[in-house]
């Protein structure tokens, strides 16, 4: 694996039921959650927001960030 995987995070703001918030996540996670929001034929934006529909239905709720990154590991490991 090379270095360019280890780039810091990158703030950038989406939008989640009328609401503007940011998420700061590294630009592997940013590429992945693309890909994904691609591959299940919804806006990025509606992705997060499913997803953080889902992290707040948790016991013990992450950060939205985080929820992305743990969201994104259970996708790949389907």
């Amino acid at each position: 694996m090379s270095g360019e995987f280890y780039h810091p995070p990158v703030k950038r703001s989406v939008e989640i039921a009328g609401h503007k918030t940011s998420i700061s996540l590294e630009p592997l996670f940013w590429d992945l959650l693309r890909d994904a929001a691609e591959a299940e034929g919804v806006p990025l934006n509606a992705l997060v927001a499913r997803i953080d529909a889902e992290r707040i239905e948790a016991a013990t709720a992450p950060g939205l960030a985080g929820a992305v990154r743990l969201w994104l590991a259970a996708r790949a490991c389907r």
